[in-house]
């Protein structure tokens, strides 16, 4: 995730040197950058790379491959961009015949700047735009279409499992109520429901902060992505490498939490990152979590809820 407002790519990114560090870069190495964003990550892992390094960017945002930044980073012949998801990443490292051999991964999870910022995007609650969430809107399906059709009940399941919101019945019911009336269209639309509905409010969290970050999850299987990216980002990297994960809420946490966890443990892991036998670990824990400084913070709220992991493979 990146702040907003400065022209400089290069110093956007949240926990931009902190996570940089923790790749332990060497100048000829193999990197992956999943979450290209604006590029802040690329082009400060792009700055410590030689001539014979090489950086694999990977972003579901085709606006993020149209962007300057990424315009200008592919005038240079050591980055390479995929328009996907992480989830396919090991279609991409083969394709590239970079299994078993990339010494770091980079993985800078949630919603970027640029895309909350756009109106037209509809990522926030604030600002009115039509009811899309989608981060790949070459997608077909739009928050706006899943909500026209959803059932309550898996509406308020998404919403408690997704977006922890502890009124997902009570908000579940009024969407499904004022849909009857006429379609939910537009993000004011939702928001609005949900202030008039939500029976308390939370100090300093808009009402509708858990559901449209459900609904942003849901549409986009965000969480369904990182339990696929994982184990095949132990599996792309060499003995040594490093995998640096970035997480913006507890879902995202827990799951980079668990899976670091169980591959610290002797035994293989299946898909899950469960254990299947007794044979040695794949992954170490490196440190401990590394959350925004003070000063950070100031300059951009939005990496107050940063956490970030590192482990190192076996």
């Amino acid at each position: 995730m990146e702040a907003s407002g400065n022209k400089d790519f290069r110093h956007a990114s949240v926990l931009l040197s902190e996570s940089v560090n923790a790749l332990q870069i060497r100048p000829e190495g193999v990197y992956v950058d999943c979450t290209f964003g604006r590029g802040g990550h690329s082009a400060a892992i792009l700055e410590q790379l030689n001539d014979a390094g090489r950086l694999l960017a990977i972003d579901k945002d085709v606006s993020a491959l149209e962007s300057a930044q990424c315009q200008q980073l592919l005038d240079d012949n050591r980055f390479q961009i995929e328009h996907g998801s992480f989830a396919n990443l090991k279609n991409y490292i083969e394709k590239r015949q970079w299994m078993g051999g990339v010494d770091g991964i980079l993985m800078d999870l949630g919603v970027s700047s640029p895309q909350l910022d756009n109106a037209n995007r509809g990522f926030s609650f604030i600002q009115d735009g039509p009811l899309d969430l989608r981060m790949d809107q070459t997608q077909h399906l739009s928050a706006k279409d899943w909500l026209a059709k959803v059932s309550e009940d898996e509406l308020k399941i998404v919403l408690r499992e997704l977006g922890e919101e502890r009124f997902a019945g009570r908000i579940a019911k009024a969407i499904i109520a004022r849909r009857v009336q006429s379609p939910i269209e537009t993000t004011l639309q939702l928001s609005s429901l949900i202030e008039d509905v939500a029976p308390v409010r939370e100090r300093n969290k808009h009402p509708a902060t858990r559901t449209f970050l459900a609904l942003r999850l849901k549409i986009n299987g965000e969480l369904d992505d990182l339990q696929s990216c994982l184990p095949q980002a132990v599996n792309a990297l060499s003995n040594g490498g490093r995998l640096v994960v970035i997480s913006f809420h507890s879902l995202e946490d827990r799951i980079v939490k668990r899976f670091i966890r169980d591959q610290s443990r002797p035994g293989d892991c299946d898909l899950m990152g469960r254990k299947t036998d007794d044979t040695a670990p794949g992954l170490k824990k490196v440190g401990k979590i590394i959350k925004a400084s003070r000063t950070e913070i100031n300059v951009n709220r939005r990496s107050r809820s940063a956490v970030l992991r590192v482990a190192e493979k076996l």
